[in-house]
């Protein structure tokens, strides 16, 4: 069931949420099958073997394409096995121009895992002439945007570097997790993959982990579908029914992260034992202009520098209760983390610091609890610094 007409808040629920045709059931079931009966070799009704295909994950990515104004989506076993596709999709020897400022792991998969079959080169993003010249001089093959970036919120002209990127025919992903389907799309503004982090805002719920990608193009798709059966990386049933649980409260709760997210950013501004906060809301965001452009919403995630070092910020991050001390993000639940130690510690002490990740920098995944039960919880928090 699909109507391209609906809106946002229509199609979480109903685009692959259809009843099931069996037995009418309002839920679809979970398919929890490995493999399907035929009726002669090679004959089926579309399903040979869940590596493949699964009816409950063509329902989440049914939904998710919708979402993101997609023709084509593919879910992972998560963000990062959906990174790995696409460097596999890529030539051997393939140049990639990567944001500077990415998630940690994205940045251990390109400089560990992948730099002996592809060449890598970080630069900073929103910088537009800068990057034009890089690509002209760099030649890649493909342009990796973190937008908004994790962790210091830089916000990219996705259209402006589309362009650039099809000037020199790269490819443009956009790593669109902080942002998710409800406040940016970035295939509209001619990025030519989506990729997402469904652990996050997507699912909602921090009991799943999972990857999507979403492109318009064919080609794409199928050079992705064949090395995700080729290598394996496919959701599980039971995990792609528990997002598309998730995903039916994905545009209220954004709503909510946004709205609480405004009024933790505004107390950290002008809290007197906070440096500097960086949140998109904000009118002293560097990109605040470009934010609201391309983006429908802000979004849940804030960066902010306590003033102190690393002594100070343990004591603010041991004493905070609400907000828990764990990895990860996007959840109902508020979460904090301290980057240099905990997501970006596989990026290198003096790397970080020359992007501006230092021991004072905490990030808060505002969850949709009661604001006045947040404001007090980081209240003890600062009480403790």
């Amino acid at each position: 069931m699909k109507n391209e007409k609906w809106k946002f808040e229509t199609k979480v629920i109903h685009v692959g949420g259809e009843p099931d045709p069996t037995t009418g059931a309002i839920m679809p079931p979970i398919y929890q099958t490995s493999t399907y009966v035929q009726s002669s070799p090679g004959e089926h009704k579309g399903y040979e073997y869940t590596r493949s295909h699964n009816p409950t994950r063509t329902r989440l990515e049914e939904c998710l394409a919708s979402l993101e104004n997609a023709q084509h989506c593919l879910v992972t076993a998560s963000g990062l096995s959906a990174s790995t596709l696409i460097m596999h999709m890529l030539p051997k020897g393939s140049r990639i121009l990567c944001g500077d400022d990415v998630y940690g792991g994205t940045y251990r998969l390109f400089s560990k895992v992948f730099p002996d079959i592809h060449q890598f080169k970080f630069v900073e993003t929103t910088n537009l002439a800068n990057l034009e010249k890089e690509m002209e001089s760099f030649k890649p093959a493909l342009v990796w945007l973190e937008t908004p970036t994790n962790p210091l919120l830089k916000i990219s002209d996705i259209q402006a570097i589309s362009a650039l990127a099809k000037k020199v025919k790269a490819l443009t992903v956009v790593d669109n997790t902080f942002m998710s389907p409800f406040f940016q799309n970035p295939l509209d503004l001619g990025a030519d993959l989506v990729i997402h982090s469904m652990t996050k805002f997507i699912n909602g719920h921090s009991d799943v982990v999972g990857g999507a990608l979403m492109m318009n193009a064919q080609e794409l798709r199928d050079k992705l579908f064949y090395l995700q059966n080729a290598i394996g990386p496919a959701q599980s049933p039971f995990d792609s029914w528990l997002v598309l649980r998730g995903i039916k409260t994905l545009a209220i709760r954004m709503k909510a992260h946004e709205q609480n997210a405004m009024k933790v950013a505004a107390y950290l501004e002008s809290h007197p034992k906070v440096e500097r906060v960086i949140y998109p809301g904000l009118k002293s965001h560097p990109q605040y202009e470009l934010g609201k452009k391309q983006m429908k919403g802000s979004g849940g995630m804030i960066t902010f520098f306590l003033k102190g070092g690393i002594s100070e910020s343990r004591r603010f991050l041991e004493n905070v209760k609400l907000f828990a001390l764990a990895e990860s993000l996007g959840g109902v639940e508020s979460l904090v983390d301290h980057p240099a130690i905990m997501t970006h510690a596989s990026i290198p002490k003096e790397v970080r610091e020359g992007l501006g990740i230092f021991d004072n920098l905490i990030r808060l995944s505002v969850g949709i609890e009661d604001i006045d039960d947040l404001l007090q919880d980081l209240d003890i928090g600062f009480a403790k610094v």
